[in-house]
């Protein structure tokens, strides 16, 4: 057998160089997205902090806020009602609807590119076990009208269905569409809520919020039916 010369990783101090400054900027974003993490996890699930937080950007604001409604699908596992509340108190609810709408959106698109992009054990790390393997089974059986049921009623873990549909070969427009259109009754009844609570109509808000539990809690005892039932 001839024997080869010295197998060499990089051709030339270019490949090096390109390799070098890809390493620096994977290492500073996973670090810099472990900070943010581990600083700000806690104030997406307290309304409170996260009305301060945002409202401190001033005319910033609502970009400050579609940018967290974003991470918050990928990074966090909280629902996205819980700070689209917030978004209601801050901008009202026909603005806070659309910031809300547009930064899931825009995190939805992220999770289903990443997903795409990086493959099973991306999402595997980031979707417990049971979810994914229930989810591989539904994306690969259900058409349009299941998957908008699935992000239409609350309560159910509507973005798995963003990583898990990655695997598939669902079009990434088509997904977006079927998230947007889903999600927009909830999030319209969360922001009313939002805002009527920064209103003072305190019964808007119990209204708005019962409705969203009730159906939340719906979807939730009845989430492996409908599931079925769509497949």
């Amino acid at each position: 057998m001839a024997e080869g010369g010295p197998t060499r990783v990089f051709e030339s101090r270019a490949a090096r160089w390109r390799f070098a400054v890809a390493a620096v900027v994977v290492v500073t974003a996973v670090a810099g997205l472990w900070l943010f993490v581990r600083e700000y996890l806690p104030m997406l699930a307290d309304g409170a902090a996260l009305r301060r937080f945002v409202d401190g950007y001033g005319v910033l604001a609502p970009l400050v806020f579609v940018a967290i409604q974003a991470i918050q699908v990928v990074v966090a596992p909280i629902p996205g009602q819980v700070t689209a509340f917030a978004s209601g108190y801050l901008f009202g609810s026909v603005l806070g609807t659309v910031y809300s709408i547009v930064g899931v959106t825009i995190g939805s698109a992220i999770a289903f590119w990443l997903s795409r992009r990086y493959g099973r054990p991306f999402v595997a790390s980031v979707v417990r076990d049971d979810l994914l393997a229930r989810f591989d089974a539904f994306v690969d059986e259900a058409g349009t009208v299941s998957l908008f049921v699935i992000f239409l009623v609350p309560g159910l873990p509507d973005d798995v269905l963003c990583f898990v549909g990655g695997l598939t070969d669902i079009d990434l427009p088509k997904l977006v569409a079927i998230s947007f259109f889903g999600r927009l009754p909830a999030y319209l009844l969360v922001n009313l809520s939002g805002s009527g609570l920064a209103s003072g109509d305190l019964r808007l808000t119990a209204v708005t919020l019962l409705i969203l539990l009730v159906g939340s809690a719906w979807g939730f005892l009845n989430r492996e039916r409908l599931l079925t039932y769509f497949e």
